[in-house]
């Protein structure tokens, strides 16, 4: 395995482990990081890091579909390219393009675990606190991860090590789960945050509170209309490839009135972006005595009879049209390449300019 670049100016590890899974873990603090983005709240160790470190098996085996456009861009980079891959879950991209290197982090043992045995490079990591050292890659992926973290400063900062970690004119390609599903009936099978978790998120970055009564329908679109405004970026960006990434917003902001994404009014979805979404796992893949019987007992997992089922609430955020975007304004060190909306998930690609 290469030698995982540590960062000995800024950050200093020291290695053991969960399982088989290699970790790292910090021994200094980032002095631009605060603790307080660092700190983990508990609803993510409780609805993310707990429900997959219960479920990585299940979860493994219905994870193995590329999408088109995450294997594209992978399959777009030079040979040779070192291709950092935050939030790696079962390692499904990693190796994908066999003429680069691939190394993968997950806050998940137990999906690390199985990375591992398929002979995948992975360790234990957290997606705000990279263990490489700055300009380690050539290009970073993040899929499907940033969703899970609780509040807007948590998100930044997962976004900033993104850009920290690859090397000047790296590409970063991020994708989150849009709040304008194509399929809104899935929407009425997760469950709105209530009240009570309000207090988890009291601070600095904590998501606003929202009024769950204003409309809004969740329609689909024609897939030749997906991707319209991210072939404008790309257009703005082939005339000047040294704009800067805060010079672009708004000309989204008014991109997204003529929006490409499913719009509309529906009761009830307007402004919740702060969701449980359930995954049930089968009686026959929980294990009796282990995590999901905890969970049970906790009061983390309920039972579903009727499917046979242990059922587990995973927390998400969902992103609205150009809150990725508006995430990422304040990079100085980065351009936006791309923004496209595909398969229900918003997604950016981004390059390091300095």
């Amino acid at each position: 395995m290469n030698e995982v670049g540590i960062d000995s100016a800024s950050s200093l590890h020291t290695s053991e482990s969960i399982g088989e899974a290699p970790v790292l873990r910090p021994v200094s603090v980032r002095a631009k990081c605060s603790s307080n983005v660092q700190s983990t709240p508990e609803i993510e160790k409780k609805y993310v890091h707990g429900v997959y470190d219960a479920i990585a098996p299940h979860f493994s085996s219905t994870r193995f579909a590329k999408w088109p456009k995450v294997s594209a861009f992978l399959n777009s980079l030079s040979p040779g390219s070192l291709i950092l891959d935050a939030g790696c879950g079962n390692g499904k991209y990693l190796g994908l393009n066999p003429d680069c290197f691939f190394i993968g982090c997950d806050i998940s043992a137990a999906l690390i675990n199985i990375c591992t045995d398929r002979g995948h490079e992975v360790l234990v990591a957290d997606a705000v606190n990279l263990p490489y050292r700055t300009g380690y890659g050539d290009a970073a992926i993040s899929i499907a991860v940033l969703h899970h973290l609780s509040t807007e400063d948590r998100r930044r900062k997962a976004v900033e090590e993104l850009v920290r970690v690859v090397k000047k004119g790296g590409s970063v390609l991020i994708t989150v789960w849009a709040r304008e599903q194509e399929d809104r009936s899935l929407i009425e099978k997760w469950t709105p945050l209530n009240q009570r978790y309000v207090e988890e998120w009291i601070g600095p970055g904590s998501p606003r509170v929202r009024n769950p009564s204003s409309p809004r329908i969740l329609e689909s679109i024609p897939e030749a209309e997906e991707n319209s405004a991210g072939e404008r970026l790309k257009d703005r960006h082939a005339n000047s490839s040294k704009v800067k990434l805060a010079e672009v917003m708004n000309s989204i902001s008014l991109d997204e009135g003529n929006s490409s994404a499913p719009a509309g009014s529906e009761k009830g979805y307007a402004e919740q972006q702060e969701y449980f979404v359930p995954w049930h796992l089968p009686y026959h893949r929980a294990e009796v005595s282990g995590a999901s019987a905890v969970a049970l007992a906790s009061g983390l997992a309920k039972k579903d009879d009727k499917k046979g089922s242990v059922v587990y609430n995973r927390y998400y955020h969902v992103f609205s049209e150009g809150e990725l975007e508006r995430l990422v304004s304040g990079l100085d060190n980065a351009i936006l390449v791309d923004r496209f909306y595909d398969k229900s998930n918003w997604c950016i690609i981004l390059e390091k300019t300095s």
